[in-house]
């Protein structure tokens, strides 16, 4: 058995960067799965008009928040679509739902 070192050298940025994918991957997801439910309703009909405007608003601010995030951590948005090997991606492709 090979000897570990008695510390990891870890590089504080890589490590902030990662963190912050891994966090902003997640919220993406949500993000996502938000966006879909609230499309189901509205084409249901079942939302008034004026929660159909706020859940507009509210969509619209998180996806320019998840922007300026991932820009805060230098990464795209594809950067967020993690690859599960056999399973395939993560995060649906635009088309993917549609």
């Amino acid at each position: 058995m090979a000897d570990l070192p008695a510390r990891l050298q870890l590089d504080p940025d890589a490590v902030g960067r990662d963190l912050g994918r891994l966090v902003l991957t997640i919220v993406e997801l949500v993000r996502q799965l938000m966006e879909r439910q609230a499309i189901r309703r509205v084409e249901a009909g079942d939302l008034p008009d004026e929660t159909v405007e706020r859940l507009g608003l509210g969509l619209m601010r998180l996806e320019e928040a998840m922007t300026e995030l991932r820009e805060h951590f230098g990464l795209r948005a594809e950067d967020l679509n993690i690859d599960l090997g056999p399973l395939g991606s993560l995060l649906p492709q635009a088309n993917d739902h549609d």
